[in-house]
């Protein structure tokens, strides 16, 4: 299986976390991200995404590369865990959600052990795995930070 972490683009500061949106220059820079995933054919079964909005916007950014459905699960909002892993299904399937827990769930992924700080995941960047959704049991095949997507 393909797994991609997708960190939710720069938002709005405000003080309902939940509600807050993504800022004119994150949607701006996260639509190059996108350009970038579309040049590498990337393409997605299902996309999972936190339920706060700007993890949202940033899933409905990615709406031509998907071809299965969009998923909201408070999973993305939360530390990682095993229901997370099995509710990935499909060849292809994007996490778009928050830090620290996306750094967590890549180094538990990668390295068996979900510890933050090991990897640093930028306001929309992509990280993509390959291998089984499972403790150590996925290889880090590419990490894409947005400031390389806006450079192409």
């Amino acid at each position: 299986m393909k797994l991609f972490l997708i960190r939710h683009a720069i938002a709005e500061d405000g003080d309902d976390d939940d509600g807050r949106p993504l800022s004119t220059k994150g949607a701006k820079r996260f639509a190059d991200v996108v350009k970038t995933l579309r040049s590498l054919d990337v393409r997605f079964d299902l996309v999972l995404h936190s339920p706060k909005l700007r993890a949202v916007q940033t899933a409905e950014l990615l709406h031509t590369l998907v071809d299965g459905s969009f998923e909201v699960t408070p999973l993305l909002a939360e530390p990682p865990s095993r229901a997370l892993l099995e509710a990935c299904s499909g060849g292809s399937v994007a996490l778009v959600g928050h830090e620290p827990s996306l750094s967590a769930l890549l180094s538990w992924l990668v390295l068996g052990k979900p510890s933050a700080g090991r990897f640093e995941l930028k306001k929309g960047a992509v990280a993509c795995l390959e291998g089984e959704a499972e403790a150590g049991g996925m290889t880090l095949v590419w990490l894409l930070p947005p400031k390389l997507a806006r450079a192409r």
